[in-house]
């Protein structure tokens, strides 16, 4: 009997991730950071129904923690990375808080993944650096995952265009942190291409936190908006989509009123 070339997939039913659940003990103290977010104070449970999750809302809502935290019980290091690059360089606040709620949430997988990386937009210089060292002291074969040089020897947008092109792979648990914050809007659509073929495969998925209108548009992803409550919310009907085509279909217009006295 012939062998399917696919690999087995136990998982028909939807992504890697199910599910994350949270549960706060009467001792926790709600205000303090990062308990006292309302997002995270009504927060119980997240369901990951598709491939693709984007996680929307102003700054300061805790969209940006929720990835981190999930990184966090995923395994992955506070500043990004794959679970093999675990490092510190600050002592922020945000770091211990993000471990203390981690310390009340769980996931339920659908089956776990053996591959994945955590790219936070903020601490990717970090990465660079991380990966410059090990290229150096351990065995020159780091850049090997990343197109074969240091991301330093390229430009902003450059590198992380380069991340994501090389070091996705075909299966794997990818988290986003503003991915699109150095793409110009051509190589955002690229990023959308990738994503897109990266998808083909049932065992990758990818959880994102976005402000790009261009991003959000991937067919059939999950759109969270992190305003107060967690609210499923479709793509034109998020503020991104909105204001985004209101200026475009009238720029002069929008000024005009954005500078009135």
């Amino acid at each position: 009997m012939k062998r399917s070339s696919k690999p087995y997939m136990a998982h028909t039913d939807g992504p890697l991730l199910d599910k994350v659940k949270v549960s706060f003990s009467p001792e926790t103290n709600i205000h303090q950071y990062p308990f006292s977010l309302e997002i995270i104070k009504n927060l119980k449970e997240i369901e990951f129904p598709t491939q693709v999750t984007f996680f929307i809302g102003e700054n300061g809502t805790g969209k940006s923690t929720i990835l981190e935290t999930i990184a966090n019980k995923a395994g992955f290091g506070a500043e990004g990375g794959s679970k093999n690059i675990n490092f510190k360089t600050s002592e922020e606040k945000t770091y211990s808080g993000t471990q203390q709620l981690a310390d009340h949430v769980t996931l339920s997988w659908r089956m776990k993944p053996q591959n994945g990386y955590f790219f936070r937009a903020e601490s990717f210089f970090n990465v660079a650096n991380y990966i410059d060292y090990l290229e150096r002291e351990c065995g020159g074969n780091a850049y090997a995952s990343y197109g074969g040089k240091s991301l330093h020897a390229q430009s902003h947008g450059e590198s992380f265009l380069s991340f994501f092109q090389h070091r996705l792979g075909s299966h794997g648990f990818f988290i986003f942190d503003e991915p699109e914050a150095a793409l110009s809007p051509q190589r955002q659509l690229a990023l959308l291409a990738i994503m897109h073929n990266a998808c083909k495969n049932p065992s990758v998925q990818f959880i994102i936190a976005t402000h790009s209108p261009l991003l959000l548009a991937y067919p059939h992803a999950t759109i969270y908006s992190c305003d107060s409550n967690l609210t499923r919310i479709s793509y034109t009907d998020t503020e991104h989509y909105k204001i985004t085509k209101q200026f475009l279909d009238n720029p002069h217009r929008f000024l005009h009123h954005l500078f009135k006295d």
